[in-house]
C-alpha cells in the first residue's frame, strides 16, 4: 500500500467496492433507493466547496432572474 494519506473520495470508493464484493444485492437496493430520492453526493461530491459554492449561485441567481420575469 501506498504510504501516502487516502482522500476520503478514495476511502468511500474504496469501501463502495468492498460492499458490493460482499452484498451485491445491497448495492441494488441502494442503487434503487438513490434513483427514487435522489442523491446529491455523486454531484457535489466531487467539486469541493468552490464548485458547490458556484452551482450554489447560479440557482440562486436563475432563481431571482426567473422572479424579476414573472
Amino acid at each position: 500500500m501506498d504510504s501516502r494519506k487516502e482522500t476520503p473520495e478514495e476511502l468511500i470508493e474504496r469501501l463502495r467496492q468492498e460492499e458490493l464484493k460482499n452484498n451485491p444485492f445491497g448495492a441494488f437496493s441502494d442503487g434503487v433507493n438513490r434513483a427514487e430520492f435522489g442523491n446529491s453526493t455523486g454531484l457535489f461530491g466531487g467539486l469541493g466547496w468552490k464548485g458547490t459554492g458556484i452551482i450554489i449561485l447560479l440557482l440562486v441567481i436563475g432563481y431571482i432572474i426567473y422572479k424579476l420575469l414573472n
